[in-house]
């Protein structure tokens, strides 16, 4: 890599936590129903997985079952009543973003959250008018670990992905930032599945804890790391 050009983000479990309010809306509902709760941590090691996997998770259906669609529109229905109550960057991330600003690189969000619901909680974070990129699943025609959306973002802003970094929680973060030719780190703070391996991913970098990145990016814009 040359010298930093941009920072992208995946962003449940890498940017922001969202499983309190996941936690919320989903037991909310599993009550409703007269369902047994579901704890935290299951929750959130679900959450990268999205919706679906929380339908899942609390009802104990899957995509085959006829209950299981009408259950998951319930659930994003109400997530989206819910959007940015509890949620919040992870440690580190604010400060992040303020030298990237300060520093003129431009970040943005590269996600498998639908529009539906980036747009809206970036915005409930007051984020919606720093970001740079913001792609969805809605505006590419394959998902990750495919380096559709990666790609997308550095043509939107104008980057070179050889000299981006992508970080993400998610094996399919890393896959889609190797596949579109740029740095990468692991979010291991994130919404790791506790079957899973981070270090075996073959990231260029793990990040412990959030403010593990900063550091990490001024050493980058200095133009040193191989």
């Amino acid at each position: 890599m040359n010298k930093l050009e941009a920072v992208y983000f995946d962003l449940d479990g890498t940017l922001i936590d969202t499983a309190p309010d996941f936690y919320t809306v989903l037991n909310t509902l599993l009550k409703q129903h007269g369902r047994p709760e579901v704890s935290y941590s299951a929750v959130r090691a679900n959450v990268s997985n999205g919706a679906r996997a929380l339908t899942e998770l609390g009802f104990g259906v899957g995509p085959e079952d006829a209950e299981f669609p009408p259950l998951l529109e319930q659930l994003l229905d109400a997530y989206e009543q819910h959007l940015a109550v509890d949620t919040c960057l992870f440690l580190g991330m604010a400060e992040t973003l303020d030298w990237l600003e300060a520093n003129g690189l431009p970040w943005g969000i590269v996600t498998n959250k639908p529009s539906r619901f980036t747009g809206p909680v970036l915005a409930g974070l007051g984020l919606a008018q720093r970001v740079g990129a913001v792609i969805c699943p809605d505006h590419v025609k394959q998902r990750k670990p495919d380096p559709e959306g990666l790609l997308m973002a550095a043509r939107r802003d104008g980057v070179n992905p050889a000299n981006c970094l992508y970080v993400g929680d998610h094996l399919r973060d890393i896959q889609a930032g190797q596949n579109a030719g740029m740095a990468t780190a692991v979010a291991a703070f994130g919404y790791i599945d506790a079957d899973d391996d981070p270090h075996g991913w073959q990231a260029d970098y793990y990040l412990e804890q959030g403010s593990d990145l900063l550091p990490l990016l001024q050493t980058m814009n200095t133009g040193s790391t191989a």
